[in-house]
């Protein structure tokens, strides 16, 4: 199950961002740390350094759920689908929350324009808050 939302852009943006929710069942969609090491690998850094390092992440936990959070910003580099060609989208910045729900993990990635995911983090962790197991 995969469900994608978009996010407004902020004035001055020229795209908006999007977040995009995904389950894949019970033991499905691969490890926290496989998944991380994925949506860093997405990103390259404009002073050439890996991407892994300037990634900020933190464990927190929502209403009994634990939640690994990743935050990261730089050019966003992934492709848009299996056969697609890779973006080149310098100035933008990744917030991605898994949380390790009773029947499976459910990853939440949000990526846009840095601005766009500013303004729009504090409403993706009110999101987050509103689960439960």
């Amino acid at each position: 199950l995969v469900e994608t939302y978009k996010v407004p852009a902020v004035k001055g943006e020229s795209e908006d961002a999007e977040l995009a929710v995904f389950y894949f069942g019970k033991g499905q969609g691969g490890s926290v740390d496989d998944n991380l090491k994925r949506w860093v690998g997405q990103f390259e850094q404009p002073n050439g350094k890996p991407s892994a390092e300037a990634a900020k992440t933190s464990k927190e936990t929502f209403n009994g759920l634990s939640v690994t959070m990743v935050d990261l910003t730089g050019t966003y580099t992934a492709s848009m689908g299996p056969m697609a060609p890779k973006v080149n989208k310098p100035g933008s910045r990744l917030i991605g929350a898994i949380v390790e729900g009773p029947e499976g993990p459910v990853f939440f990635k949000l990526v846009g324009p840095t601005k766009t995911v500013d303004k729009a983090r504090g409403e993706f962790k009110k999101l987050l808050g509103t689960l439960n197991r």
